[in-house]
């Protein structure tokens, strides 16, 4: 049963299970607006964290100071001896010292207390326990805020006269209101101010601190457009100069690459020029001879023939090696356990039947190398052809392996002390080599292998007269696990 279609002008979602994960949102943005974003969000938390931390710390301390004050009077009010009939006679409160609050005068043998209004539009404000506590001396004295429909009054109840009575003083709460209020509106304002500072401070030090960043992005546009590997100018020592040194660092290994490459393909281009201007004149005195146009002597269309099938040997062995040469990395291949003495025997027999007039004295002991197979052997093959090539007729090729380390004595002129240093080398030939059929590949090959397989090789001259050629692979005697 097929799933029903997507909405027209919905988007289809993304994630581990799709096409690939979903981008994240911040990803979308510039890094400059995203400083940006961040410092603004920073500067914004503390700016409200302080606002609000000065905001409460003033209304404590208002509130704590304004109940110090109304107690204090109350307790200096509750000891006149004449408080009582005052209160009762009426008298207006700043007769008393307190002309910015109401009083009252709780009297439990009389009628239950209300506190004085200045007129008859304020709101009464009923007393309640708490007071009725401290007139019957249950309490020292009590502190508490009364709301009423208009607003809201912080009363004091302190013991006054004779038992059962008490001093009530209330102190309304609008003035200490309308600051905070005020102080609320400045916090939001300076608040709200800061932000918008903060935000044109953060674009401002993104735009500016990330200059260096955009003409190192300039410059690596500008390499990748024009393919020039030239180096980036780094400047400071910080982490954009770390980045611009990596850079240059990159592009000097990409430099060498392109050298090599270029190297390569000049040298390969050499070498098949020659095998192929042969061919190609061979097989032209073929088709002459073929078309009538010459008579060939006895047996030389055979000679012919035999010189075209060895130069196209050699033209495909060379082509074989300059793949292998090319691979920058190795290709994906079964890395198994491989038992170098077998390959080495399997080898001598090739060589042996290649080159029959020369001799072949095998000393191997196993040892076991983890690697590729197929490479390995070639690279032990390289080595006996080369020895086998330079062996004069009925010389002896002495091949030995003992705990990793293969040696390939011959009993050739050997090699000279300026190309010691060169005999692995692509192309590389020296004077006397170049008469002779190669390609100057084959130990270019035996030094890959051996790289590539966390082994060396090096050349010396040999105590039979000849050239010795030493392999050295780690592994071990016993099958690896």
């Amino acid at each position: 049963m097929s799933e029903p279609a997507a909405p027209a002008g919905t988007v289809a979602a993304t994630g581990p299970g799709a096409d690939g994960p979903a981008p994240r949102w911040h990803y979308r943005r510039s890094l400059a607006s995203r400083i940006t974003l961040l410092t603004t969000i920073a500067v914004g938390v503390a700016v409200a964290f302080v606002a609000l931390g000065a905001f409460i710390t003033t209304r404590v301390q208002l509130q704590s100071s304004l109940d110090s004050s109304l107690l204090e009077r109350a307790q200096q009010a509750a000891t006149q001896a004449t408080l009582a009939n005052s209160v009762r006679a009426d008298i207006p409160p700043w007769a008393l010292g307190a002309g910015d609050i109401r009083i009252a005068f709780i009297d439990l043998d009389h009628n239950p207390p209300v506190l004085s209004a200045d007129s008859a539009d304020d709101p009464k404000i009923s007393l309640g326990d708490e007071e009725l506590a401290v007139a019957l001396r249950s309490t020292a004295y009590s502190l508490r805020t009364v709301e009423t429909e208009a607003e809201r009054f912080r009363v004091v109840a302190v013991p006054a006269g004779q038992d059962r009575q008490a001093l009530v003083l209330a102190q309304s709460l609008e003035p200490q209101e309308r600051v905070l209020a005020k102080l609320g509106f400045v916090s939001i304002l300076f608040g709200v101010a800061g932000i918008i500072t903060a935000g044109m401070a953060g674009w401002a030090v993104a735009t500016n601190g990330l200059r260096p960043v955009r003409r190192l992005t300039g410059a690596v546009e500008t390499i990748a457009r024009t393919e020039r590997l030239e180096p980036i100018a780094v400047e400071g020592d910080d982490e954009v100069a770390r980045l611009a040194t990596a850079f240059n660092q990159m592009l000097l290994a990409l430099d060498h690459s392109r050298a090599r490459q270029r190297q390569l393909v000049a040298d390969a281009g050499h070498e098949l020029r020659t095998p192929l201007t042969s061919l190609r004149t061979n097989i032209e005195l073929l088709g002459q001879a073929d078309g009538g146009g010459a008579d060939l002597p006895p047996g030389a269309r055979e000679e012919l023939l035999d010189d075209v099938a060895a130069q196209i040997e050699e033209l495909s062995q060379l082509v074989g090696d300059l793949v292998e040469l090319a691979r920058d990395e190795p290709l994906p291949t079964v890395v198994e356990a491989l038992d170098l003495a077998e390959a080495v025997d399997h080898a001598v027999e090739r060589v042996r039947r290649r080159a029959p007039s020369v001799a072949f004295e095998v000393e191997a002991t196993p040892w076991v190398v983890r690697g590729e197979a197929g490479t390995l052997e070639r690279a032990v093959t390289n080595l006996l052809d080369n020895a086998a090539k330079w062996s004069p007729p009925g010389g002896t090729v002495r091949v030995s392996l003992a705990d990793g380390v293969l040696t390939v004595d011959d009993e050739g002129p050997g090699i000279a002390e300026q190309d010691l240093p060169h005999v692995f080398d692509r192309f590389y030939r020296s004077e006397e080599s170049r008469a002779m059929p190669g390609s100057g590949l084959g130990l270019s090959i035996v030094a890959q292998a051996a790289e590539r397989h966390a082994g060396r090789v090096h050349a010396e001259r040999s105590p039979y007269g000849g050239a010795r050629l030493v392999l050295a692979l780690p592994g071990g005697p016993a099958p690896l696990a």
